[in-house]
Order: C-alpha cells, then sequence, then structure tokens
C-alpha cells in the first residue's frame, strides 16, 4: 500500500537494494541513535568541569578581563587558518579499499602536545597553539568523514569538515527556539553552499571575499564558545603543561565526537534521503530526552 504524502515513514524496516528505501533496517537505526546522542548532548564545558573538578561557570569568572579579545582574535585566526588547510592542502586521495577506519588516537595524541604547550604558556599562547590544534582537529574530523565514505575531493565536503567546529555550541545570537543539531545545521548551511560556489569558480584567489569572510566570522562565533571553557581550563595554574594536555584531549575528543556523528547522518542522507533521515533522527531526538 503506497503511503500518503502526510505519512512519516516508519523507523525501520527492509533495505530495498540501492539505497533508495522509505525506511531505516536497524543497523542504520541504531548508527543513527548513537549520532543523535552525540550531536544532541554536546557537553564539553560539563567534560571539561570533571577534569579540573571546578564549574566551567566558575573558571570563566577567573579569566583577565583581556580574555575575550584575545579567544575571539585567536578562534578567528584558527578558523581561517582551518579553511585554507580545507581547501588547499587536505589529503583528498581515495584510502585503499578496506581501509576505513579513522586515525582519532593519533589525532588525539598530537592535540595533547600542542595542549601541554598551551597549559604551560597560559593565555599568551592561545593565539599561537589555538590554530595549530584546530588544524590538527580539523585533520582528524576530515579523517573520520572519509571513514564514514564522504568523498572529500569535493570542496563542499571539506567546508562541511570545517562546519563541524561549529558544532556543540550556541551562539548569543541565535534565537532562545533554535536548538539542536538541525536548527543549527541549517541556519548555516546557506553559507557552506555559496562558500562552496564561490571556491568553485574562483578558488583561494579571492580569499578576502564576504562570502568567505562571512564563513569564517560564522563558524569562529560558535567555535569561540568551546575555546572560552578550554581556555578558562588552562587558566588554573595547578594544572599546567599536564593540565593543558588532558584539557586539549578532551577538547579534540568533543569535536570527534561531534564529526562523527555529523558524517553518520549525512551517509545516511545518502543512502535514505535528507527527509528520511531527518524525521527519524528528530523521532529519535524526542524519544532520547524523555
Amino acid at each position: 500500500m503506497r503511503r500518503g504524502p502526510s505519512t512519516p515513514p516508519p523507523l525501520a524496516g527492509e533495505l530495498i537494494p540501492g539505497g533508495s528505501a522509505g525506511t531505516l533496517s536497524p543497523q542504520d537505526l541504531e548508527q543513527l541513535r548513537q549520532a543523535v546522542q552525540r550531536l544532541e548532548n554536546p557537553s564539553f564545558g560539563a567534560r571539561v568541569a570533571s577534569v579540573v573538578g571546578t564549574p566551567v561557570e566558575k573558571l570563566l569568572g577567573f579569566l583577565p578581563r583581556r580574555a575575550n579579545t584575545v579567544i575571539t582574535y585567536a578562534a578567528r585566526k584558527a578558523i581561517g587558518a582551518a579553511l585554507r588547510v580545507s581547501l588547499t592542502t587536505m589529503d583528498t586521495r581515495v584510502k585503499p579499499e578496506g581501509v576505513r577506519k579513522s586515525s582519532d588516537w593519533w589525532h588525539l595524541g598530537a592535540t595533547a602536545a600542542t595542549g601541554a604547550v598551551g597549559g604551560a604558556f597560559g593565555l599568551t599562547a592561545l593565539a599561537v597553539e589555538l590554530p595549530l590544534t584546530t588544524t590538527i582537529m580539523l585533520r582528524s574530523i576530515a579523517d573520520i568523514a572519509r571513514s564514514e565514505g564522504a568523498d572529500l575531493t569535493d570542496p563542499a565536503v571539506r567546508l562541511e569538515c570545517v562546519r563541524v567546529l561549529a558544532m556543540g555550541g550556541n551562539s548569543p545570537t541565535d534565537d532562545a527556539t533554535e536548538v539542536g543539531y538541525y536548527a543549527a545545521r541549517e541556519a548555516m548551511s546557506r553559507m557552506v553552499s555559496d562558500a562552496a560556489s564561490h571556491v568553485a569558480r574562483h578558488g583561494l584567489q579571492k580569499e578576502g571575499a564576504p562570502v568567505l569572510v562571512g564563513l569564517v566570522k560564522a563558524i569562529a562565533e560558535r567555535y569561540s564558545i568551546q575555546v572560552s571553557e578550554k581556555a578558562a581550563a588552562q587558566w588554573v595554574p595547578i594544572l599546567g603543561a599536564l593540565g593543558g594536555a588532558t584539557v586539549n584531549s578532551v577538547f579534540t575528543d568533543h569535536f570527534q565526537s561531534m564529526a562523527r556523528g555529523h558524517f553518520i547522518v549525512r551517509r545516511l542522507e545518502r543512502l535514505h534521503g535528507p527527509e528520511t533521515v531527518r524525521r527519524a533522527y528528530l523521532a529519535l531526538a524526542a524519544l532520547l530526552a524523555d
């Protein structure tokens, strides 16, 4: 029996060969559930608090007055660097058949090392440490994207990797009703699409084009929320280099989790269609929220 347009597809069922099913298989549904758990519970601040033993809100109050200026500058510099890396030096080679798993632990170790430097030198090192940490995280995000079947030869996909850095933190300018993965994703989708079109036509010859500047600003605004929490944790004097390494590991793991969830959703959308996955995602999100 054919379903009417107003009837939502079931959450699970037989997967039609060719990936054009209106339903998700039990395996796909379980992967989507895991993605929902990652994307709807971006608890970086809570995880940082467990590391330092103090609520992040309290730590933020200890930051010096100039911290916001330093963090904003460092976040924009980091996102600008990530954008250039994503479109110029990112490894887009297709991996050999069967090599699918991402190297999450290697990237965690690398960012722990940069965090140790940041922890040793405090806030003054942030403008140097953050772009380096962000670049390593971006390569980890791209590795995860590829492990989920994303085509990194597509500039739009590489911009999606940069966009992951905007996940898990609401901008102060967001409407109070705009919550959740899909709301945040849709708020930036047009900007990512326009930036991809610009790059396809001009490359980075016009790096200062408004569409790219606007994308960097929008991502950096959201990214700076987690950067503030990271900086506040690293500001605690007793942590030092070891604490900085730990905080950076948590920081990287957070964005690896966001990337995994995001690219699981995108892979399932390629298989089943965006609307089918969206309906299943929202239904699962509602169930998990109860």
